[in-house]
């Protein structure tokens, strides 16, 4: 322990008690250690191995793959711990197990360091301000010149970094940036190791040429093309079998190169790529078969064929993209705002909480100061009693109103089904009230066998109980006592109706008086209109009559389903009588109610 950086010992201890969101800040202390000594000196060295033994180079590079957003200093620190990982890793000269080291650790610090650069690469195509975009593009090319760096002091990792995934899908991107940053990175991986193309498989190697064609194909840029152009020159010095590759799977890329890119600023590169490309043709020339040339014009009649339908769609799709892009940058503008309105909102909140118990305690210590100190034992438990009485009541109040609001909906549901229950119950016994019978349901005859059964039932109950015999004086003088009665009965009904309408008459009127009494002003306000409707019968007859024609008119405005609790169907401009009595009961017009 006495050789091992005190530095390194301490900041171990301290990681390895820490929480998983401290230790990324706690790991960058390790670029002021490795910059304590020089790059290549026997102290550097040691330091290095200090810091794996420890395994803070671990540490470094599984920090790497977890997302930086929600971490101390964000994605910066993100780059800067690859910066970090990669000096580690360099000149690092491992004696115990190295083939952990070289054929475990190193590749994975390889994908960690792609799968952060491609996290880089999406926020900076997603970003929508300038200022972002320029820090997202810085840390992508930190971490892209970290991968460099560790490519330079571990050169047998170039075959690892060309047939990685996040490689691949970091290289096909259409932005400008960012596609030329990853040309720059696959030009320095063919310079550190020309030999990586023989060892990477055909798929891969089709797919890096795929996009490189593609990017000269489809921009005007010269920086992308000058990049594409310098990555297709080193690798086809580097292995003359690309050479030929390129002739035969890319039939019109010498037009392409010549008419599109010529005296773009880079003819030194573009003149020699050609010159290979003519020289191979040349070569080929006496050696290609009929057939093999034949097949290549039909390949390359398809091919353009097929460029040419994809390019009347790519307005299409071009539009597609484009709203899809302003929809989805829409979406995270709204996301943001609302993020944004949360945020203040809660600290709106928070300021207002901190500032009501500020102002509790204040008012709380006011009140001690007053209360003599044999009195606060009791002063406390009165607040606390007060206290718990107002959070329960409204606790109380807030669960009657949820419960309230939550019956509410149910009720007027309930309400609103048995009105139209009831609706479609008048309606169907209304129906089966105007059903006619129907002439063609003849009842049975009855048979001859029942026919005289019931004759004999009759014959049996007349037998049993016969008739009483009335002669004719009788039934007439019967008939004579039955009409003086009758005369008798309606004459006292005449009077008695006649008593029942004077006595409900009387009762209108006083109804009628009562009602002005009510409404009349006090003496001392009283005019001479106020006395002629005391005096007139007309005002207060007017008065109602004007109030019944009101109440139609509102009957005629009631929505549908108010009617269906009166009477379901009603004829049209027909008041119930009920309604109308409500409003006319106290009218009294000529002796009548």
């Amino acid at each position: 322990l006495a050789t091992v950086d005190p530095r390194v010992l301490a900041l171990a201890a301290q990681v390895t008690e820490s929480r998983e969101q401290e230790i990324p800040p706690l790991l960058l202390k390790l670029r002021g250690i490795l910059h304590s000594a020089s790059l290549r000196s026997e102290e550097s060295k040691k330091i290095k191995q200090d810091i794996y033994e420890y395994n803070l180079t671990q540490y470094c590079m599984l920090v790497l793959r977890q997302d930086h957003s929600r971490v101390s200093g964000g994605w910066a620190t993100a780059a800067h711990l690859a910066e970090i990982l990669s000096h580690c890793c360099v000149g690092l000269e491992v004696k115990e197990d190295p083939e952990e080291f070289y054929k475990k650790l190193l590749p994975s610090a390889i994908d960690n360091l792609l799968l952060l650069g491609r996290r880089l690469q999406t926020r900076f195509i997603r970003a929508i301000k300038d200022e972002e975009k320029q820090d997202f593009l810085r840390w992508f090319q930190t971490v892209t010149d970290a991968i460099c760096w560790l490519l330079g002091g571990h050169i047998q990792l170039a075959a690892c970094v060309l047939q990685n995934d996040h490689f691949l899908q970091s290289f096909i991107k259409d932005d400008v940036e960012t596609a030329i940053v990853m040309m720059s990175v696959l030009h320095k991986v063919l310079r550190v190791n020309s030999a990586v193309l023989l060892q990477v498989n055909e798929e891969t190697l089709h797919s890096v040429l795929d996009e490189l064609v593609y990017k000269l194909s489809s921009t005007t840029n010269p920086v992308v093309g000058n990049a594409a152009t310098k990555v297709l020159l080193v690798m086809a010095k580097c292995c003359k079998q690309l050479v030929k590759l390129l002739m035969a799977r890319y039939k019109g890329l010498k037009g392409l190169l010549n008419k599109q890119w010529t005296g773009k600023g880079f003819d030194k590169d573009l003149g020699q790529l050609l010159d290979l490309l003519y020289l191979e043709q040349s070569n080929a020339k006496g050696e290609m078969p009929v057939q093999y040339h034949a097949a290549c014009v039909i390949q390359a009649t398809w091919r353009g064929f097929q460029t040419r339908k994809r390019l009347k769609k790519l307005p299409q799709m071009v539009t597609t993209l484009q709203r899809n892009f302003r929809v989805k940058r829409e979406q995270e503008l709204q996301h943001l705002q609302k993020q944004q309105e949360d945020e203040a909102l809660k600290l709106q909140v928070q300021l207002q909480r901190q500032r009501a118990m500020r102002l509790f305690h204040e008012r709380q210590l006011a009140v001690l100061e007053i209360i003599h100190p044999s009195q606060v034992n009791k002063y406390m438990e009165e607040v606390e009693g007060k206290s718990a009485l107002t959070i329960q009541r409204f606790w109380r109040g807030y669960k009657a109103r949820r419960n309230l609001h939550q019956e509410r909906q149910s009720l007027k549901e309930y309400k609103a089904a048995v009105i139209i229950q009831r609706a479609a119950c008048k309606f169907l016994e209304k129906q089966r009230r105007k059903k006619p019978f129907s002439a063609w349901k003849v009842p049975k005859g009855l048979t001859d066998e029942q026919r005289l059964a019931l004759k004999q039932k009759v014959d049996d109950y007349i037998k049993l109980h016969p008739a009483s015999q009335m002669s004719e004086e009788m039934s007439k003088e019967l008939h004579v006592q039955a009409q003086e009665k009758l005369a008798q009965f309606l004459l006292r009904s005449r009077l008695v109706r006649r008593t029942d309408q004077q006595r409900e008459t009387l009762l209108a009127q006083v109804n009628t008086d009562v009602e002005l009494l009510m409404s009349a002003p006090g003496l001392a306000e009283t005019t001479e209109k106020d006395l002629d409707v005391f005096m007139s019968r007309s005002v207060p007859v007017a008065t109602k009559a004007r109030q019944s024609h009101n109440t139609m008119l509102k009957y005629t405005h009631w929505p549908w389903w108010k009617k269906l609790e009166e009477d379901e169907f009603v004829e049209e401009n027909v008041v119930p009588d009920d309604a109308l009595n409500a409003e006319l009961g106290t009218l009294f017009i000529s002796g009548r109610k």
